[in-house]
């Protein structure tokens, strides 16, 4: 017989939740944009123009712009960044992805797809007679009502 314990299911998650909480704190994926010339905020301001919206969050910020540098955009980001209204030929597909991007909520990886965010897609600002999934409307019965003029 074998005298080593099986491992639960309860231990293997709560391993694997130390082991993604410690690569959170080793600074990833911060590392992976940490050597680059594009901040966080730079990256915000380019996607307000691009996609004219008010305000963006700086989290799903983060996260789209470490897949546009994971994906190897860094130098377009800072073509667009340094004057976003001359979206060359060259660079033209970078900013439609990031309106893209920030539309669905979706990007392109180093792995393939991520999701970024999906309540706070903007999508759902211009889909106006929607909501995201989970999202509530109002009291039980609200849909019941006509809405307000």
């Amino acid at each position: 017989m074998n005298s080593i314990p099986a491992l639960a299911r309860r231990d293997f998650l709560l391993g694997l939740a130390g082991a993604i909480a410690a690569a959170g704190a080793a600074g990833f994926p911060a590392r992976l944009y940490a050597a680059s010339s594009i901040s966080v905020e730079q990256f915000t301001a380019l996607s307000k123009t691009l996609t004219q919206a008010a305000s963006l969050d700086p989290d799903v910020a983060r996260i789209l712009l470490g897949a546009f540098i994971a994906t190897g955009h860094e130098t377009d980001l800072a073509a667009l960044i340094s004057d976003p209204a001359s979206a060359s030929a060259k660079n033209a597909p970078t900013a439609q992805a990031i309106v893209g991007a920030w539309y669905s909520g979706v990007c392109n990886a180093a792995n393939g797809q991520q999701v970024a965010t999906f309540d706070q897609a903007l999508m759902w600002n211009a889909m106006t007679y929607t909501k995201p999934f989970g999202v509530c409307g109002g009291d039980t019965g609200y849909w019941s009502d006509p809405p307000k003029a």
